[in-house]
């Protein structure tokens, strides 16, 4: 495969970008500003046209609290919060062991690497790649847009296509997303924010309530396909950033033949991505007005050299 002479634009076709032969990994390194990866997508124009499709001003929260996983999933630690005294009638609040991932959060460019290859940009030491792609950069530009909502359990209970179960190893495959897409009546747009229900939060509050076993819940989930196509559709389509309401964006555990999306998306192709988000009260409201696409806002945390954040989005109606 052809590697580029000068730094690949974002406009390339996916099998034109530069590879990384020993994993099979397309690159898209020197295309974006530094440290910004694909939300430099997000023109102003584009922000701009999604304000003016604001309709009611409804706004609906997407995260969920910070203590909402109890325990934590993937072995993460449990938030630890205090109001303390600070003075006379002064209260303020400490958390320890805080854990940005611990519920709806963004995966910076410093969360996964490319092997001995390095973070995206091909980065090695974790040093320079702290002080050139820490989430600060991500929270000082702000994560604004138009969001689009890919409403899987609603499409699936519609159409009568299959028995949606997203605690199980479901795998969204291309042609799926792009038959909800087609049957909600909405088009990718370069700079849009793709965010992703697969009843996953749902189904982990149903179980939650009742009691039930919840030891595997970061197992085995339903998500979208790990394969070379999906990956070339999300980079084709020009979208800044994919969230999902499940753990890890991917089905889990995944077939390993198909290698890791993370992997592909993150250090690969610079992908901002959005884990646990909660868009079930978003996908009651967009069924209601039959209106998919929304104005997404999110401020990722300024924490200087971070590999991670919490969401804190919201979604403009």
């Amino acid at each position: 495969r052809r590697r580029a002479v000068s730094p690949p634009s974002t406009n390339d076709a996916f099998d034109d970008l530069p590879v990384i032969e020993a994993l099979g990994l397309h690159t898209s390194w020197g295309a974006f500003a530094d440290g910004i990866g694909t939300l430099d997508r997000i023109a102003p124009a584009r922000v701009l046209a999604a304000a003016h499709g604001v309709a009611t001003g409804e706004v609906i929260s997407l995260v969920v609290p910070l203590d909402a996983f109890d325990p934590p999933l993937f072995g993460r630690p449990r938030v630890r919060h205090e109001i303390v005294e600070n003075g006379r009638n002064i209260h303020e609040d400490v958390i320890d062991g805080f854990n940005p991932q611990a519920a709806s959060q963004w995966d910076g460019l410093l969360h996964v690497r490319a092997r001995e290859h390095g973070f995206y940009g091909g980065i090695t030491d974790i040093d320079e790649a702290a002080g050139s792609l820490g989430i600060e950069r991500w929270a000082r530009r702000g994560i604004v847009g138009r969001g689009v909502l890919v409403d899987v359990p609603r499409h699936a209970a519609v159409a009568g296509i299959v028995d949606w179960n997203p605690a199980d190893e479901l795998t969204l495959e291309p042609e799926a997303l792009a038959a909800i897409l087609d049957a909600e009546g909405v088009r990718l747009e370069p700079g849009d924010i793709l965010c992703l229900r697969f009843g996953w939060l749902a189904d982990d509050r149903r179980r939650r309530a009742a009691g039930e076993d919840r030891w595997k819940a970061g197992h085995r989930f339903a998500g979208l396909a790990a394969h070379d196509g999906m990956v070339r559709l999300l980079w084709e389509s020009g979208v800044a950033a994919v969230c999902a309401d499940n753990p890890a964006v991917e089905s889990a555990p995944g077939d390993p033949a198909n290698g890791s999306l993370h992997r592909k998306l993150i250090p690969g192709l610079g992908f901002a991505l959005g884990e646990l988000l909660d868009f079930d009260d978003l996908a009651v409201a967009c069924e209601a007005r039959g209106r998919y696409d929304f104005l997404f806002v999110s401020a990722p945390l300024p924490i200087t050299g971070g590999a991670s954040s919490t969401a804190n989005a919201l979604a403009i109606l």
